[in-house]
């Protein structure tokens, strides 16, 4: 069973965003606060592990930073992560240690878990990806419904929670694994250890442990 709150989908002891979301029930309630979180926090780290090339933005100095990525702040890129050929961080974001930002990678108003991987062609918007979550080549989180209303959870039993966000892109516990080429629709939630397959469209919820097929097609890992 999926339990929706931040404790049951993160270890939060990994990640620099640890007091931010230790405060919020339901992860998504710190996506309107990640700007001046980073503003905050970032002004407070240690000048002989962080660069700070321009206002409001730091970068580890043992971070790998291609000379074609674009950094815009505000944002903090952890130590020993690498941005490769072509990543956009286009603000509002916490990339966390041991991460890879990879070729045409776009994050705005994300937070990355230690040890995340972003490699190839994604786009991560408003959302959070938990400690050694990956993407495959080409997936995204889509952050705005087509029809521009606000946000709302679906839960595994039939339950709507309104976030009151009109962007909102996907929440991704521990360990999660996505596909080549998904859509992670908006609000959608994937429980901790969990394997979407390539191609996928996934919208809702998705419990821990499991395999995402295909809508409606979920099996236990167990």
């Amino acid at each position: 069973m999926l339990t929706l709150k931040t404790k049951e989908l993160y270890d939060t002891a990994h990640t620099l965003a640890r007091a931010l979301l230790d405060t919020c029930e339901y992860p998504w309630e710190a996506l309107p606060l990640i700007k001046q979180f980073v503003l905050a926090v970032g002004k407070t780290l240690s000048e002989e592990e962080y660069d700070s090339p321009e206002e409001g933005v730091w970068i580890a100095k043992s971070a790998k930073v291609a000379k074609s990525a674009t950094v815009c702040g505000p944002c903090i890129i952890g130590k020993d992560t690498e941005l490769r050929t072509g990543a956009f961080i286009r603000g509002s974001v916490i990339v966390g240690d041991g991460c890879v930002v990879g070729n045409s990678c776009e994050l705005k108003n994300a937070i990355l878990f230690d040890c995340v991987q972003v490699p190839h062609f994604n786009y991560i918007g408003d959302s959070i990806l938990g400690y050694r979550s990956h993407t495959g080549a080409g997936a995204i989180t889509s952050n705005v419904k087509s029809d521009k209303s606000l946000v709302c959870v679906k839960g595994e039993n039939g339950e709507v929670i309104p976030t009151g966000l009109k962007k909102f892109g996907a929440m991704l516990g521990d360990f999660v694994e996505v596909g080549c080429n998904s859509v992670l629709n908006p609000g959608t939630v994937v429980g901790r250890n969990t394997n979407i397959y390539p191609l996928s469209s996934v919208r809702g919820t998705v419990p821990p442990d499991s395999i995402f097929k295909a809508q409606g097609n979920i099996v236990s890992k167990k």
